[in-house]
C-alpha cells in the first residue's frame, strides 16, 4: 500500500533563491505530521507545490501513488486534499456559511446548468450539502454566526472558517499552513 501523501526529491527556485532542496517525505493515512521551520524556510511554499500553486524545479509529488504535478490545482482536490492558507484566502463579501459551502462544492459533481435548475436531485444534494456545512461551523465554535459577512468577523474566526471550509470538503489529506 503507498502513502497516502509522497514528496520525493522536491525542489523549488525562485530566481538564484533555492526555496526547497530535494525534500523527501511520507505521510501515511492517520498519521499527522508536522513541518516546523522559521519564517521564509519554504513550508508555504512546499503547500503551494502540493496543491499545483507552484510548479518545481524537479522532484515529484504523489497522492495515493498517483503523481499531481501534471493535473490542475481542482484536481488534485478531487483526489482527497484539503488545505487552509496561512494568509486567510476567503470572499470577504459573503457570508460564513457561504465561505464553508464553497469547500463542499469542490467535492459535487454537478455542473452550472445542474446547479442553477431546480431539479429533485439537486435540491436535495444542496440541501445536504448546506446541512453538512451548518455542522462544520457548529464544530469550529461560530454556529450562531453562520449569515454574518465574513469581513465583519475578527481575524481568528476567519482562521476557524477556512479550518470549517476545508473540513466540509471531507479530506483524506488536511494541510494546515
Amino acid at each position: 500500500m503507498s502513502a497516502l501523501l509522497e514528496v520525493r526529491d522536491l525542489s523549488v527556485r525562485f530566481g538564484g533563491v533555492i526555496a526547497l532542496d530535494r525534500v523527501s517525505f511520507a505521510v501515511e493515512a492517520g498519521q499527522v505530521v508536522a513541518l516546523i521551520g522559521p519564517n521564509g524556510a519554504g513550508k508555504t511554499t512546499l503547500f503551494n507545490v502540493i496543491t499545483r500553486v507552484y510548479r518545481p524545479a524537479g522532484g515529484t509529488v504523489l497522492i495515493n501513488g498517483d503523481s499531481v504535478l501534471a493535473i490542475r490545482p481542482h484536481q488534485v482536490i478531487r483526489r482527497g486534499l484539503a488545505r487552509t492558507f496561512q494568509n486567510v484566502a476567503l470572499f470577504r463579501s459573503m457570508t460564513v456559511l457561504d465561505n464553508v459551502l464553497v469547500g463542499d462544492h469542490t467535492q459535487t459533481k454537478s455542473g452550472w446548468l445542474q446547479a442553477s435548475v431546480p431539479l429533485p436531485g439537486a435540491v436535495a444534494a444542496e440541501s445536504a450539502s448546506r446541512k453538512r456545512a451548518l455542522e462544520m461551523i457548529d464544530f469550529v465554535g461560530l454556529g450562531p454566526h453562520a449569515q454574518r459577512p465574513v469581513a465583519a468577523l475578527p481575524f481568528g474566526w476567519q482562521k476557524r472558517i477556512e479550518l470549517a471550509r476545508a473540513l466540509v470538503s471531507r479530506p483524506r489529506l488536511l494541510l494546515l499552513d
